[in-house]
């Protein structure tokens, strides 16, 4: 079955599934190679992986094949699993990766988990070259107390859970009964999980969500999230496109406490130096002077949120706290 699936031209997403119980090294040998000088392995087939064997295959035209392995059914890794599904221009990039796929030269192994299914050693002896071209998969670790309670998680498992991963699809998570979501960063991926949490579901609808993700955000509860960094709003990650798409929600405003906005020499030499960092504060600045109805603002002495209102009622959404 493997042999079958590895010399056959991949055109479409369901001739790539192919199951671990039928891998073996022996399958990988049986594949016709006479007119292959070089046979490369590569570990991984996100854009890291596709990316490589692409230039593998412009570099040694006819005188090489590439075996692309990855431990999940379907290619195309962080493309797939990590792109905000709201997002789906930047998913464009996986065009170009079928045309890659399709190339002859080019064979797709999915449900083979190197280390379990196959050793690095055999890999090593069956090819010229093996490339490893998998990303990171843990969780860094913040080492303070209560990371490891309920409800604690990283960033990496919220996005696969509403991405549709085949290993959080399950993941026990209850927002109808969440009112306060906390997020530590301020860069592009935390701004991700913010939006989602805030978007409206039926805008997400139309997205390529999963739908247990989708389900969760129709009863969410969740009035009030936190984005809390380091330092102050000069060093923030994200970028001024997605600040922007955060800003333009309907019914979204920005509040930041003056002294939030307040910047040192250091940090104006920052925003002199790149570019990026005057304009996400500009934005932050002006939309931090528009006016706001503070009357349910509660007590909370963060020193920067956004919030929203539905019904005519005040509605905490987003907070961010720079410490």
């Amino acid at each position: 079955m493997l042999a079958t699936a590895r010399t056959m031209r991949l055109t479409s997403l369901t001739q790539w599934r192919v199951t671990s119980s039928s891998f073996s090294a022996r399958s990988l040998c049986s594949a016709p190679q006479s007119a292959t000088d070089f046979r490369v392995c590569v570990v991984g087939s996100g854009p890291a992986g596709f990316y490589t064997t692409d230039r593998l295959l412009k570099a040694y035209g006819h005188h090489i094949s590439v075996d692309l392995l990855d431990r999940l059914p379907t290619p195309f890794g962080l493309v797939r699993s990590g792109v905000a599904p709201d997002h789906p221009d930047t998913k464009n990039v996986i065009n170009q990766f079928m045309a890659v796929a399709a190339d002859h030269r080019c064979n797709f192994l999915g449900n083979v988990t190197v280390g379990k299914d196959v050793s690095l050693a055999t890999l090593q002896q069956l090819y010229h070259a093996v490339i490893l071209a998998y990303g990171a998969e843990g969780n860094k670790q913040l080492q303070i107390p209560g990371q490891k309670l309920a409800g604690v998680l990283s960033a990496r498992e919220f996005v696969w859970w509403y991405n549709g991963h085949p290993e959080y699809a399950n993941l026990q998570l209850d927002l109808s009964r969440v009112q306060s979501v906390a997020i530590c960063g301020l860069g592009n991926v935390a701004v991700d999980c913010a939006r989602i949490l805030l978007q409206l579901p039926e805008r997400l609808a139309s997205t390529d969500i999963a739908e247990h993700a989708l389900r969760q955000l129709r009863n969410s509860s969740v009035t009030e999230v936190h984005l809390i960094g380091r330092r102050g709003p000069v060093q923030a990650a994200f970028t001024p496109k997605e600040l922007r798409e955060m800003l333009s929600m309907a019914g979204v405003s920005l509040h930041i406490a003056p002294e939030v906005m307040k910047v040192t020499p250091v940090d104006e030499a920052e925003m002199k130096a790149t570019r990026m960092k005057r304009r996400v504060y500009d934005i932050l600045s002006k939309a931090a002077q528009k006016p706001v109805d503070r009357k349910s603002a509660g007590t909370s002495a963060t020193p920067a949120f956004f919030e929203e209102s539905k019904g005519g009622k005040g509605f905490w959404c987003w907070s961010c706290c720079w410490a």
